[in-house]
């Protein structure tokens, strides 16, 4: 999702960014029993890419797990579990060599603790995309795992960030100062990215380099190679015109953490103020 924020201070801009990566929570796997992994893959290795899988789980129906939690001691209300068994074995189809050679998310099975299937309203809680390569195996190998699903957040760690991407850039600005003619408008043309100047009919069926669309130049700066075009444009940025990118990785939409995101600024100004207004009481 692309949106503008006009007329922000950089501050804000910022602090909008950071609470996306790190204040919003989302359901990670937390802790990994293997009971086998005869893969070339060490046991620790394997488990932090799992851990690192977007699951699907709201973590809004969920609560955060008590500091002594446990697989054990989880309940339907702060954990997800998951097994994946999986053996590969030599084809008798001409047309592949193995059976099961890549551990895809696919393989993945929710284990439903108590009534969750009722409340939760999914089937499957887990990895939106299902052709994640996860392991590979040849004939012999085998994975009998079990994985255990928390909710948290990014500043936990960064597997539970609800982003795969967060980032804004100022808007560009492009002014041509003189007029820009002829072949010296098509060397401008080719200085910006393919769709930000535009060759238009001027007097005398010459061409002339307008700007057509500015927001999507790259400020590749191009145009300061020629001498001749270097002092027929300027180049700017407008400095309180954030374009902003999110891209969720599946479990909310990116509206949905924006908003969210725009709920912890209030929340975290509120006891700013709180805490202003106890410490004047007290003078």
């Amino acid at each position: 999702m692309e949106f503008d924020m006009v007329g922000y201070d950089p501050a804000i801009a910022n602090a909008l960014r950071r609470i996306l990566l790190s204040d919003i929570p989302s359901m990670a796997i937390e802790k990994v029993h293997m009971y086998q992994n005869t893969s070339i893959m060490q046991d620790e290795v394997l488990a932090h890419r799992l851990g690192l899988l977007p699951l699907t789980a709201d973590p809004c129906l969920f609560s955060y797990p008590p500091a002594d939690w446990s697989p054990e001691s989880g309940t339907a209300k702060d954990t997800l579990d998951f097994s994946l068994t999986i053996k590969c074995t030599s084809s008798s189809d001409p047309t592949k060599q193995y059976n099961n050679d890549h551990v895809l998310t696919k393989h993945m099975e929710w284990v439903p603790r108590g009534d969750q299937e009722k409340w939760m309203g999914t089937t499957d809680p887990g990895c939106a995309d299902k052709d994640i390569l996860i392991n590979k195996l040849r004939p012999g190998h085998e994975m009998e795992i079990k994985m255990f699903a928390v909710k948290g957040t990014g500043r936990d760690h960064a597997k539970f960030s609800p982003v795969s991407t967060a980032f804004y850039r100022l808007l560009p600005s492009i002014t041509i100062t003189k007029p820009v003619l002829g072949e010296a408008a098509l060397r401008l043309q080719k200085c910006f990215s393919p769709g930000v100047i535009e060759l238009e009919e001027g007097p005398g069926g010459s061409k002339h380099a307008v700007v057509k669309n500015e927001r999507i130049d790259s400020c590749s700066r191009n145009v300061y190679r020629y001498d001749d075009l270097k002092e027929s444009v300027s180049l700017d940025k407008v400095k309180d015109h954030f374009i902003f990118t999110v891209e969720s990785v599946g479990s909310n939409t990116p509206q949905d953490l924006v908003s969210m995101a725009w709920d912890v600024i209030i929340e975290k100004c509120d006891h700013f103020i709180g805490e202003l207004q106890d410490s004047e009481e007290k003078k």
